[in-house]
């Protein structure tokens, strides 16, 4: 839907903010009134921090938002597996994390996948360039 709504990026966080702040007020106050709350409750270091994370977090959904409308819906599918896989590969290699025969299955199984589709779009653009040429050939 945002891919092909009229709002800009820029907009269309706002939009989404808008919505959902007044369910995170809600939630902080609760968090804050249970005694939970970590805001005014660490220091001035620990608030800054706390009140920084909005800006590393809004910077890259904006240029995230930015990037989505300008790509195909095939690439960005794609790409929603490198995060994931990144942190899967941090949390076995450099963290030890346990890994699974069965969790091995599993990610072998959507990597072949994402392999499969990569293949067939491969081909399916090749052949496209290939009638194209062909096409244009003197007959």
């Amino acid at each position: 839907m945002k891919k092909k709504g009229l709002l800009g990026s820029v907009h269309g966080l706002a939009l989404e903010t808008a919505i959902l702040t007044p369910l995170a007020i809600a939630y902080l106050m609760y968090v804050q009134r249970s005694g939970e709350g970590a805001l005014l409750h660490g220091g001035l270091r620990s608030d800054l921090l706390l009140l920084g994370t909005g800006a590393v977090t809004t910077i890259p959904l904006l240029f995230f938002a930015s990037a989505v409308q300008r790509i195909p819906l095939s690439l960005l599918g794609v790409l929603q597996y490198i995060a994931p896989t990144m942190q899967f590969l941090l949390g076995v290699l450099l963290y030890r994390e346990p890994f699974t025969p069965a969790q091995f299955v599993g990610f072998a199984m959507v990597w072949a996948a994402l392999i499969v589709l990569g293949i067939e779009g491969f081909l399916v653009h090749r052949r496209g360039l290939v009638s194209a040429a062909v096409g244009e050939m003197p007959g």
